[in-house]
């Protein structure tokens, strides 16, 4: 252990840091030019058959560019690069699908640094604050490094365990988000200012979003205070457990936690082994996290297997199990109202009510107002009644010709339509997308519909708070047929009013689209049926990102009908 005056400082410094800046903003800066060649130039001389030729090399080129640039620099970067795999509404799945196996493991610090960090923040040398200290990490990530330790037995006393995992934050790290920040709000602002990305994103607000969540996971004061609310949250439950703060040894740059080692969420051996049913486990995540959506408004946004432990129990004689939730640096907040159209949404979603549908999205604010929705009614009418209750396992039975001919009829309609996406919404869907496969992984056969059907029915009888109870009042008077049918012609006499009604005659366009000699591209648009659709299409061609664009469909149950497959 070093001496107190010959603590060592952080292993960064400024020419150091100067030279990531300068790489980071080199990197941006020849893909933008190469972008602009293939994307903008060639096309205005006539050459764009060269562009599109090339299109699908080059993204997964510069997509693999990026990922050995982010595993080389590591910090924020690896962060970057899988926030960046979430955003199907602004990349190409080329580059998402390149990036969702960027990992968050790096290697570990030096011992003395970290040593020298925990005496710094706690103002005690690492044999004086624990009674023991394991050198090797137990994990090590971007950001910040864990290891296992002892309580001195005055602190253990009082409360009542001694077994503890401390997680000390790489020295040096804040200089590393700050330049790192500071070269992607560089980029933001390149980007901000070509049409070819600002009319489908707001650059710099990616970057500020991007920015708000990195800076609250490198304050582990905020970790801890969201661990305890997510405990409070969950203090009745007795399936959901969370470690335990050890304040006297916590600061902004180092967090102990009660040791909560137990089974990994996905050891499927493990869970049989100690007589759990995986199937079980399965609907009560499922359970705890509409809860976390629609009851409390806030959430755990990083659900990865590794985050989620199961504890065996043994109650009356038998095997039982509680989930214990960790890693709480990521979290997700839903306004009030946009929990009460998270509810209307579910109760659409149970009742298979597309007009329901409709109407949930629209005061999600994914769908503008200006979308014309005949045909989109009728495209979610008929995915409710072919695959709503349909699990994994019927789905890969499923003619491939039918998935075909469904996405054929509807691609080119939810392409059209207007969507943006409101705050907080990629968190959630990532949250969806991550639950989904862990289910999936437990059970492949396990239906997300049967899981959300009881849960919604404990809303409709009055279960939750007084916001569920309103909306479930609602739901109950909406869901039969007798008044669907009202609200529709009320629907249609308000598109009469604003002169939104018209005519289509499919075999006409199809004739003048013949004409122009151009198929659109399929996208993977971030809006639910799009999601949906592209992922059934890139499915059957044994695409991986299929089962992702699957999983993160109609958020945040359409899009779990059993899709979803842990990567």
């Amino acid at each position: 252990m070093p001496e107190r005056q010959q603590l060592p400082e952080s292993p960064n410094n400024d020419r150091a840091l100067k030279a990531r800046y300068r790489r980071i903003i080199q990197f941006a800066a020849l893909a933008l030019a190469q972008s602009w060649w293939f994307e903008l130039f060639l096309p205005q001389i006539g050459l764009g058959r060269i562009s599109a030729k090339t299109r699908i090399r080059r993204f997964q080129k510069l997509a693999r560019k990026f990922h050995d640039l982010a595993l080389d620099l590591g910090g924020l970067m690896i962060k970057a690069g899988q926030f960046l795999s979430t955003r199907l509404d602004v990349l190409p799945k080329e580059i998402t699908q390149e990036l969702e196996g960027l990992q968050d493991e790096v290697a570990p610090v030096e011992f003395a640094y970290v040593a020298a960090q925990i005496e710094r923040e706690l103002g005690l040398p690492v044999d004086k604050a624990f009674a023991s200290f394991d050198a090797d990490p137990i994990a090590a990530a971007s950001l910040g490094q864990a290891h296992r330790a002892r309580l001195n037995p005055a602190i253990s006393e009082t409360l009542g365990r001694d077994e503890v995992v401390v997680k000390v934050l790489r020295p040096g790290i804040e200089q590393i988000v700050a330049v790192d920040l500071k070269a992607l709000r560089k980029v933001g602002g390149w980007l901000s200012k070509v049409k070819l990305v600002s009319r489908r994103a707001d650059a710099p607000a990616l970057v500020e979003e991007f920015a708000t969540t990195s800076l609250q996971e490198i304050d582990y004061l905020n970790e801890a205070a969201n661990l305890e609310r997510f405990a409070n949250n969950f203090a009745s439950d007795i399936r959901v457990k969370t470690p335990s703060v050890v304040w006297d040894r916590s600061s902004r740059r180092v967090l102990t936690l009660s040791d909560v080692t137990a089974i990994k969420i996905t050891d499927i051996d493990a869970l049989d082994a100690s007589g759990i049913d995986p199937n079980a486990v399965a609907a009560e995540l499922a359970r705890i996290t509409f809860e976390q959506f629609f009851v409390h408004g806030f959430f755990h946004a990083d659900p990865h297997p590794g985050n989620i432990l199961v504890n065996p129990e043994i109650n009356d004689d038998r095997t039982d199990f509680s989930l214990t939730f960790i890693d709480f640096g990521m979290m997700g907040e839903i306004s009030d109202d946009l929990r009460q159209n998270l509810q209307r949404f579910i109760f659409a979603v149970v009742a298979r009510d597309a007009r329901g549908w409709i109407t949930s999205v629209e005061r999600l604010g994914v769908l503008l107002p200006s979308a014309d929705t005949v045909d989109l009614e009728r495209a979610i009418g008929e995915l409710f009644d072919r695959f709503g209750g349909v699990a994994v396992g019927e789905i890969a039975q499923t003619d491939p010709r039918e998935i075909r001919d469904f996405a054929l009829r509807f691609n080119e309609l939810v392409q059209a339509l207007p969507f943006q996406l409101p705050e907080n919404f990629l968190l959630l869907i990532r949250t969806i997308s991550v639950i989904s496969g862990v289910t999936s992984a437990l059970n492949r056969d396990f239906n997300m519909w049967d899981a959300v059907d009881p849960f919604a029915r404990t809303l409709l009888n009055g279960g939750g708070n007084s916001t569920l109870k309103t909306v479930g009042r609602e739901f109950s008077n909406i869901a039969g047929s007798l008044i669907r049918l009202p609200q529709r012609l009320e629907a249609l006499a308000n598109r009469i009013d604003r002169g939104e009604l018209v005519t289509r005659n499919p075999e006409l366009e199809k004739r003048v689209r013949s004409l122009d000699g151009s198929i659109k591209r399929t996208t993977s648009a971030i809006i639910f049926a799009t999601l949906f659709i592209s992922g059934l299409v890139l499915r059957q061609n044994a695409d991986e990102l299929g089962n992702w664009l699957l999983i993160g469909s109609a958020l945040p149950l359409l899009h779990a009908v059993g899709f979803g497959r842990l990567r």
